[in-house]
């Protein structure tokens, strides 16, 4: 009889988390979609590349309850590095809010809802660093994931790409991705 009970349990646990899982969280943009190849506009302006370097538009709808905060990061894990590519974290977006304009990644612009923060992405810079790959290295994704967070974060000046991760996963009540494609010849 208690094995049938924990069965049951585990049964109804797991059906229960995989509803959960299966929310209305989704990511979409007018620039970018899923499995499709980004326009240059979101290419790299140097490092050898000569794009426009500009974030592309997102928005984002069905956040679980309980959001605080969101986080956006962009990454290339095909980068040749060992490690990947942090093309763009963006953090403690506020909770109100379910739009970033294109061209929001650039500093310069002040497109950024207020007490959203930039951590410094692997080109060196605060704010989004356009897809690069090197010529003839093939077709690379580009991972753009949204975190619906459990509160803001309280990070330490210059915190790491890597630590950045590991706080928003720590928080993270649900995730929205599209991952783009693009690749220079």
């Amino acid at each position: 009889m208690r094995r049938s009970i924990i069965k049951l349990t585990l049964s109804l646990s797991i059906f229960l988390s995989g509803t959960a899982l299966a929310g209305t969280f989704t990511l979409d943009s007018k620039d970018i979609s899923n499995g499709e190849f980004m326009p240059k506009q979101h290419e790299f302006q140097g490092f050898g590349c000569s794009g426009g370097n500009k974030s592309p538009q997102l928005s984002w709808s069905g956040a679980p309850e309980g959001t605080g905060a969101y986080a956006l990061m962009v990454y290339d894990p095909d980068a040749p590095t060992g490690s990947g590519w942090w093309h763009w974290q963006l953090v403690n977006i506020p909770a109100s809010v379910n739009n970033l304009d294109a061209g929001a990644g650039d500093p310069g612009k002040n497109l950024l809802p207020a007490g959203s923060i930039n951590i410094t992405n692997d080109y060196g810079a605060k704010g989004f660093g356009g897809a690069c790959p090197p010529k003839g290295h093939g077709v690379h994704r580009y991972q753009f994931t949204l975190y619906a967070l459990s509160k803001k974060l309280t990070l330490p000046e210059g915190a790491s790409g890597a630590l950045t991760g590991y706080m928003v996963k720590a928080h993270s009540l649900a995730t929205a991705k599209i991952e783009a494609l693009y690749e220079r010849k």
